[in-house]
C-alpha cells in the first residue's frame, strides 16, 4: 500500500491533507486492486485538491489510473460560482460515453454466420478508426446540433423523441455556443456519426446474469437476451476544444492569481470570460457526443434490419450516460460544479434529477469492462450521495497502450478473445485494447456494490465487437 494511503473503512482509503491540499482525497478500492494503484494517479488527485474552490474531497473511483491532469476515474467538485473550471479535469474526449440498446433477440438468433454479417453491415454504415469522416450531409445543421444536441436531431427526423428521456441531460447540455469553439475545432465537426479508435466500440452482448429481477424486468433485460453497447465521444471536435482551452487556461493562470499544481490542471474562474467560454465550448462537445451516439444507434439499427429483417423490430434505447463532463449540480446543500473524468453519474431512486421514467429505480448506470470481459448495468443507491452521485466509468487500465503492445502476443490475444467475433484481422491494430490491459471488472464493480453505493442489476458478456483502429 502506498505510504500516504490510510484505510478509512471497507473499500475506502484516504489521502490526508498535506502541503497545498485544501481538502483530503478519498479513493474507493477493494484490497485486491491496491497493487494497481499508481503513485502518479494519487499525486494527480492530491494536486487537484489544491485548486481554488475545491469542495469537501477529491475522489478516486475503483477504475482509477493516471491521466492528463486529473486521473481517469477522478471526481472533482468545486463551489459554484466562485470556484474554477478545469479543461484537463474534464478530459480530452469530452462526453466520451456509453449507451445500451435492448432487443427482442436471444443468443440463439445470432449464429456465427449472422454475427459476421452484422459486423460487416455495421461497418458499412458506421465509419471507424481515427480521423474518419461522417457520411451524413449535415454541414448546415452542425451549429444547431452542437448547441441543441439530440433534440435537434428529433426536429430533423433523425431521432425518436421518446429517446430523450433515456439520455443524460435529455441529450442536451444547456449553454452551448459554437462561437466559443476555435476554427480548428469547428473543422473537426465533420466526424459526427463516427466511432473513432482507442477504447471506443460497438458491442453485441448477451445478458449473462440477473442480480435484481424486478429492476431488470423494468429495464427490459432478460437472461440470454441480446443487447448492444455503443461507446464513443466527441471525437476530434472535443479533443481540440480541450487542447485549445488547456493551453489558454495555462497562459492566463497568472492573471487570475492561480498557481497551477501541474499544466494538466490548468483552470480559470468559472465566472471569468475564459471560464464562461470554456463552459460554452464544452457544452457544444457534450451535445456533439450525444448526437454522435444517437446517429450511430440509427445506423446500427439499420444494419440489423438489413441482416435480420423483422426480427430486429424491437430495438430500444435503455439509457445513455456521459463520462468526461463538468456540470452544475446540488450536493451537500451546496451548488457545485462537478468534474467527472472517466466517471459516471449514478442518481439513487427518488432523486429529483432522475428522468421521470426512472424515478422509482434510479437511472441505469452502464459500466463496460473490456472487449473480452463482462460489462455491468447498475443503479445508484442512497450512499452514492457521498460520492457526489458518481461511480466508475468502466474497468480502468492496468497496462499502458505501449506496454500492452510489447507484452501481449498474438496467441495471448486470441486466447483472451476466444469465442468472441471481432472486426480487425491484424491483432496488432487493437492489441492495446486486449482484456489483459484492463482491471478485473468484477472486482471494480464489487468495490462499490459491497458498500452500498450501487445496486447491481445485470451483467452482459460480449459475443461480437467492432473496434476502430488507431
Amino acid at each position: 500500500m502506498l505510504p500516504d494511503l490510510v484505510k478509512k473503512e471497507q473499500n475506502v482509503y484516504l489521502v490526508q491533507q498535506k502541503g497545498n491540499m485544501a481538502v483530503p482525497c478519498q479513493i474507493y478500492l477493494k484490497e485486491e486492486l491496491l497493487p494497481y494503484l499508481e503513485e502518479e494517479a494519487v499525486e494527480q488527485l492530491s494536486a487537484a485538491a489544491a485548486l481554488p474552490g475545491v469542495f469537501k474531497y477529491v475522489l478516486g473511483m475503483p477504475d482509477i489510473h493516471t491521466g492528463y491532469g486529473l486521473p481517469i476515474g477522478g471526481v472533482l467538485a468545486v463551489t459554484y460560482p466562485e470556484g474554477v473550471v478545469s479543461a484537463g479535469a474534464v478530459g480530452m474526449d469530452i462526453n466520451c460515453g456509453v449507451r445500451l440498446l435492448t432487443t427482442n433477440l436471444s443468443r440463439q438468433d445470432l449464429g456465427p454466420r449472422v454475427l459476421q454479417q452484422l459486423l460487416t453491415a455495421v461497418e458499412e454504415l458506421v465509419p471507424t478508426g481515427i480521423g474518419t469522416k461522417s457520411k451524413y450531409k449535415l454541414d448546415r445543421q452542425l451549429k444547431n446540433i452542437v448547441e441543441e444536441g439530440v433534440p435537434h436531431l428529433v426536429k430533423l427526423g433523425l431521432a425518436d423523441a421518446d429517446d430523450l428521456e433515456r439520455i443524460e441531460e435529455g441529450g442536451c447540455l444547456a449553454g452551448g455556443d459554437l462561437a466559443a469553439c476555435s476554427r480548428e475545432a469547428q473543422a473537426r465537426m465533420n466526424q459526427l456519426s463516427t466511432l473513432g479508435g482507442g477504447n471506443h466500440f460497438i458491442e453485441f452482448s448477451v445478458v449473462d446474469r440477473i442480480f435484481d429481477k424486478e429492476t431488470a424486468s423494468f429495464f427490459n433485460l432478460a437472461q440470454e437476451q441480446i443487447v448492444i453497447m455503443i461507446h464513443s465521444g466527441s471525437r476530434g471536435f472535443g479533443h481540440q476544444i480541450c487542447q485549445d482551452y488547456s493551453r489558454e487556461m495555462a497562459q492566463q493562470a497568472p492573471r487570475f492569481g492561480i498557481t497551477l499544481p501541474n499544466r494538466g490542471l490548468a483552470c480559470a474562474p468559472i465566472q471569468s470570460e475564459l471560464g464562461k467560454r470554456y463552459m460554452a465550448a464544452m457544452a457544444c462537445a457534450v451535445n456533439f457526443a450525444f448526437a454522435n451516439r444517437q446517429l450511430i444507434q440509427a445506423d446500427v439499427i439499420s444494419a440489423m434490419t438489413k441482416v435480420l429483417g423483422k426480427k430486429a423490430s424491437h430495438i430500444k434505447l435503455l439509457y445513455d450516460v456521459a463520462h468526461n463532463i463538468a456540470k452544475r449540480e446540488h450536493h451537500f446543500g451546496r451548488e457545485l460544479l462537478i468534474h467527472r473524468k472517466g466517471a459516471t453519474r449514478a442518481l439513487p431512486p427518488g432523486h429529483k434529477n432522475n428522468p421521470g421514467h426512472f424515478n422509482a429505480t434510479g437511472h441505469p448506470v452502464l459500466l463496460p469492462g473490456s472487449m473480452g470481459t463482462h460489462s455491468y448495468i447498475a443503479t445508484g443507491l442512497k450512499r452514492a450521495e457521498e460520492t457526489f452521485c458518481s461511480v466508475n466509468h468502466g474497468a480502468g487500465r492496468v497496462l499502458s497502450r505501449t506496454a500492452a503492445r510489447k507484452s501481449i502476443s498474438n496467441s495471448d490475444f486470441r486466447e483472451q478473445m476466444k469465442g468472441i467475433h471481432y472486426n480487425v484481422s491484424n491483432y496488432k491494430r487493437i492489441v492495446d485494447e486486449a482484456p489483459r490491459a484492463y482491471k478485473d471488472i468484477h472486482l471494480v464493480v464489487d468495490t462499490l456494490a459491497e458498500i452500498g453505493i450501487i445496486n447491481l442489476v445485470a451483467n452482459v458478456k460480449p459475443i461480437a465487437v467492432i473496434k476502430g483502429e488507431g
